[in-house]
């Protein structure tokens, strides 16, 4: 078991995450669009277990890591949701764009998002945990998803949730990426 091999802290924290997306986000998708959110903060966690695994305990790097991912997933997903918003509905799962058709609520969780995630992944510069080149990778990124989020809000067509897709394809790997490599140049 992970709590023998790694420790208690790093099983707790997995065992929160099969939970909470077993027992939490699957049952709340019929339900509820706040699911969203639920399966965010359990698709974010995933890299808190990894630091606990490997540090032995919890520093706030891991914590916007988190907050990375979290603020990510959330204008991934709905870009997702809009563009399939109508299997989801036959599915009988009440994402954002099913439950407000009209996209406008959506178009907002997406732009708010991505400013959240803007100021965020600005953040690492600040604490020591990335220098220079993550700062203006992330500024550029940022500023970059956040447009693509704005353009969605405004025009909610297809072709902006297409855009919004694929921006956060672009965005997370590159900003994980230069990351690392400016942690290790630090």
């Amino acid at each position: 078991s992970l709590m023998l091999a790694v420790n208690v802290l790093s099983s707790a924290i997995t065992a929160a995450i099969v939970g909470s997306y077993l027992f939490v986000y699957t049952p709340l998708k019929k339900i509820t669009s706040f699911a969203s959110v639920v399966g965010a903060i359990s698709g974010a966690l995933p890299p808190v277990a990894g630091w606990a695994a490997a540090a032995g305990g919890l520093q706030e790097q891991a914590w916007l890591l988190f907050l990375i991912l979290f603020f990510w997933q959330m204008p991934h997903n709905l870009a997702i949701a809009w563009l399939y918003r109508n299997d989801y509905a036959r599915a009988g799962v009440r994402v954002l764009p099913v439950v407000c058709p009209d996209g406008r609520s959506t178009g907002y969780h997406c732009a708010f998002n991505c400013l959240a995630l803007l100021v965020v992944s600005l953040i690492p510069p600040l604490t020591g945990f990335a220098g220079a080149f993550h700062l203006f990778s992330a500024l550029m990124l940022g500023a970059g998803f956040l447009v693509c989020g704005i353009g969605f809000s405004v025009s909610r067509s297809k072709q902006a949730a297409g855009r919004l897709l694929l921006a956060s394809y672009i965005y997370l790997p590159i900003l994980l990426g230069v990351m690392v490599v400016d942690r290790i140049a630090l």
